[in-house]
């Protein structure tokens, strides 16, 4: 059964000009419980969202005019809760990591299995909703930094701040949730995209040496995020909310 919200049916957004996959999709939804709408660029996508409650968005990559990473952060800054999965045909790391960064909770490559997909848009329906109010107003400091989660924000001792990017920040909450606990890549993964760690995969070290870079004074020495050869990473710190 899908995730029902508010006594409706979820609605899924398909964000796609191949009019194959678009039917795909719509029966394969339909058919599971969804309300599906399908736009077939970003402009009608915008149309459909200034008129419909859209609970996520399957937005393609390789979508004329404006790609699907341009809208997809465009899609964040407008809703910060909108679920968004990218849909690409690429597979290589660098795309991976740039569709985390513009703001998806999530991204499948082509060809897809919708079983697969559905599962991605329910885990991402139940984060959603779960999502504790009083967790946005939460700030958390460790060593000169506080975190502002609300803002998704690093803010330092001496006033200096530093923006994340949602890859960054799910990682470096993950770490603050849990300091002096080492956490596998396979874990970091889950919290980053909800998805299974392939040891090719080099997403969370690259989010790692981010997050150094803006964290630690010296990124080749680093004293707050260390790692752990063979088992992952931890955050060594006190943290205090």
């Amino acid at each position: 059964m899908p995730a029902v919200i508010e006594n409706r049916p979820s609605r899924l957004l398909v964000v796609d000009d191949d009019p194959v996959t678009c039917a795909r999709l719509t029966a394969y939804f339909s058919n599971e419980g969804y309300a599906v709408i399908v736009a077939n660029n970003g402009e009608d996508m915008w149309r459909i969202l200034r008129s419909e409650a859209i609970d996520v968005v399957l937005l393609d990559v390789g979508l004329p005019g404006k790609d699907g990473l341009e809208l997809a952060r465009e899609l964040r800054a407008h809703d910060e809760h909108l679920g968004i999965i990218l849909v690409t045909g690429r597979n290589d790391d660098i795309d991976k990591i740039v569709g985390l960064e513009s703001g998806a909770d999530d991204y499948v490559t082509k060809p897809f299995n919708s079983r697969e997909l559905l599962a991605r848009v329910k885990i991402i329906l139940r984060g959603h909703r779960n999502r504790p109010v009083a967790q946005e107003r939460q700030t958390c400091s460790f060593g000169r930094w506080s975190l502002d989660i609300a803002h998704r924000r690093l803010v330092a001792a001496d006033g200096k701040k530093e923006s994340l990017t949602r890859g960054e920040f799910e990682l470096l909450s993950s770490l603050v949730r849990r300091p002096g606990v080492v956490l596998s890549r396979e874990r970091l993964m889950q919290s980053v995209s909800h998805r299974a760690w392939d040891p090719n995969d080099r997403t969370i070290d690259v989010l790692i040496s981010r997050l150094r870079d803006k964290l630690e004074d010296d990124p080749k020495n680093p004293e707050l995020i260390i790692t752990v050869r063979g088992e992952g990473y931890l955050l060594v710190a006190d943290v205090k909310s």
